[in-house]
């Protein structure tokens, strides 16, 4: 979830209220516009860990938040220094579960996501969920205009082909148009928050459906 910034207290309120009310297991949050000296910023009551990555200023930021109603438990995090992406794993029933949490640059977005995911494929695995603000569209339908995705976009897609990623929202609504993101500039409606799994887990899910 794209929060927009947290410094306000009514951004935070708001955030929080939204996380009570639906109560996700874990809430991955993008560009929360915190530094590291705003730790007492993160914490969301009846949630035991907020896991974060921010630089030293006041933009970008991303955390993973887990709630005390879950045991699942953080085991190593990996993440940059400033406030793009984290990786948590996490060991849950003694299986070891991934959680990927990008919010990708507004310049050049495919190429960073492309190289982060060529960084860490040996982290990657059939466990691991990717989501995010990739601040991008991944394929034509994810734009109002039916734009072509270009270069850069279809070398992201095809390094997520090669090691066996797959945009989960596509595997399951192949035709469907759904857009969260109004660019005044454009005067386009695109979608850019994505997630992305293995196809193996995909793929079984898929048929059952």
């Amino acid at each position: 979830m794209n929060v927009n910034g947290l410094n306000a207290p009514l951004k935070r309120y708001k955030t929080a209220e939204w996380i009570r009310t639906h109560q996700p297991i874990i809430c991955c949050l993008q560009e929360t516009h915190l530094t590291h000296e705003d730790s007492h910023k993160r914490k969301v009551k009846k949630w035991k860990e907020t896991l974060h990555a921010n630089g030293h200023q006041n933009r970008a930021g991303v955390a993973v938040v887990i709630s005390e109603e879950t045991n699942l438990k953080a085991t190593a995090v990996n993440k940059d220094k400033e406030g793009h992406y984290i990786m948590v794993k996490s060991l849950v029933q003694w299986k070891t579960i991934t959680i990927l949490n990008i919010y990708a640059p507004n310049t050049g977005p495919p190429k960073f996501i492309k190289q982060l995911l060529t960084d860490l494929r040996n982290e990657i695995d059939n466990n691991t969920i990717t989501v995010g603000d990739f601040s991008t569209p991944l394929t034509a339908l994810d734009r109002s205009s039916r734009q072509k995705v270009n270069k850069e976009t279809m070398d992201l897609n095809y390094t997520s082909e090669q090691i066996d990623l797959t945009d989960t929202y596509r595997t399951f609504r192949p035709t469907t148009a759904e857009y969260i993101f109004y660019s005044t500039v454009h005067g386009t409606f695109s979608k850019t928050y994505h997630m992305i799994g293995h196809k193996t887990k995909l793929k079984p899910a898929r048929e059952e459906g």
